[in-house]
């Protein structure tokens, strides 16, 4: 790994335990093994190598993985949910700063948040598509049904370790399939028969949250 992946590596790290003003340049180039004049050389400013390490992760986190065309939507949208809500997992320290510091430096929520407008579209557009080609039924608005799948990922995410009482009637391994056997439902996806815990068992959706 070269000194410019170490050091967005490292302000990405300190930014999540510390937000902006604990992500000093000293202590992002102590993390990454360099030191400032490296940190300097490669991005100019600390803002420079942040705006740059935060749009690097919102670049990882939302990308959804879906298919230009849909072809088998329970497969699909399952996969979706599970890449998305690991995504949310892995990166749910670094959105609770960015949210909590929106009202001080709403340009670092604005950047961490920046793929999400483009995330947003293409599942409403994959949506709209399923009730066009017939894969789907029922009377519901895509942009709705968009934002009813992403809030229940998101919700499970930020409060399950803060909130467990909230969430005691269901293990995390089982929440995306629980989650997906109701949306699918709503939407009418037909997915196969449910189980006996409820929701039903898609393709790379069962199993360990990973």
């Amino acid at each position: 790994m070269d000194a410019r992946e170490q050091l967005l590596q490292a302000a990405i790290k300190v930014y999540s335990a510390s937000g902006v003003r604990g992500a000093t340049t000293k202590r992002i180039a102590q993390e990454a093994g360099v030191n400032e004049v490296t940190l300097f050389r490669h991005f100019g400013s600390k803002d420079a190598l942040l705006h740059e390490a935060l749009a690097l992760s919102a670049r990882a986190l939302f990308e959804s993985g879906l298919p230009a065309e849909p072809t088998d939507p329970a497969t699909e949208l399952g996969a979706f949910a599970r890449n998305h809500y690991n995504a949310l997992w892995d990166h749910r320290e670094l959105i609770r700063v960015a949210m909590g510091e929106f009202g001080d430096h709403p340009e670092s929520t604005q950047v961490a948040c920046e793929s999400s407008a483009q995330f947003d579209r293409e599942l409403k557009s994959y949506l709209t598509q399923l009730k066009t080609m017939g894969l789907a039924a029922g009377d519901w608005e895509p942009d709705a049904a968009a934002s009813m799948l992403l809030g229940t990922l998101f919700a499970d995410v930020m409060g399950r370790d803060c909130m467990p009482q909230c969430y005691s009637g269901f293990s995390q391994d089982a929440a995306v399939g629980h989650y997906l056997s109701l949306f699918l439902r709503a939407i009418g996806v037909e997915a196969g028969a449910s189980d006996s815990r409820g929701p039903f068992s898609f393709p790379g959706v069962a199993g360990a949250v990973r």
